[in-house]
């Protein structure tokens, strides 16, 4: 099993989550991040003073998966997520060693 975390511009959340489900992917996390990459950033102008905005809105999107799944899922959210900018995001893949189902007890590939 493997652990997918992307970290996406906010307004591509929808996207990426209808081509995941598009694939069979039943579930997954969505958390609200902030950080920065080589965009390093920006300025804003507020009340006439200027001011640099360091950590930048993402959002973060974990799922656990089956081997067979981690291949068509990073092209899905690769080609969702994708706008050809700087900022567009990373994915990360991890593995996992074990899932337990709290409700049932089940583990495993059964548990996902």
């Amino acid at each position: 099993m493997k652990r997918i975390e992307a970290v996406i511009k906010p307004f591509k959340l929808d996207e990426v989550r209808e081509a995941l489900s598009a694939i069979g992917v039943n579930g997954l996390t969505v958390t609200e991040v902030k950080g920065f990459g080589r965009q390093k950033g920006h300025t804003e102008l507020y009340r006439g003073a200027e001011y640099v905005v360091d950590f930048l809105p993402k959002i973060k999107v974990e799922l656990i998966l089956t081997e067979a799944m981690v291949e068509p899922a990073i092209d899905a959210i690769i080609k969702s997520a994708h706008t050809g900018k700087i900022g567009d995001g990373k994915i990360f893949v991890t593995n996992v060693e074990q899932v337990i189902r709290i409700r049932t007890g089940e583990t495993g590939e059964s548990a996902i």
